[in-house]
């Protein structure tokens, strides 16, 4: 499957969001940077295969040793599970 890109008017921060399908705070995670204007991309690992699935796994690992999701990077600052407030200030 791999990154999915979203367009949107806010374009100051890179940002990533790694999250699963099946995850209710990921897809509410989604709908806030949505919401939000936030040009942004991400993964929904367990839709992945293979060697794909594996690296992303790593990647948020190593961002995340606890291994929750999602696991939303802005620019260097990373942030887990769904808190609009640290989103919406890493955004400012």
């Amino acid at each position: 499957m791999g990154f999915v890109r979203v367009d949107g008017k806010d374009k100051k921060h890179k940002v990533v969001l790694y999250a699963l399908s099946t995850c209710g705070w990921c897809r509410r995670t989604k709908e806030l940077l949505v919401e939000e204007g936030v040009d942004h991309e991400y993964v929904d690992i367990d839709l992945c295969n293979g060697d794909e699935k594996e690296k992303l796994s790593t990647k948020a690992r190593e961002l995340n040793p606890r291994g929750n999701y999602p696991v939303l990077q802005v620019d260097d600052r990373v942030i887990v599970g769904y808190d609009p407030d640290k989103i919406r200030e890493a955004l400012a």
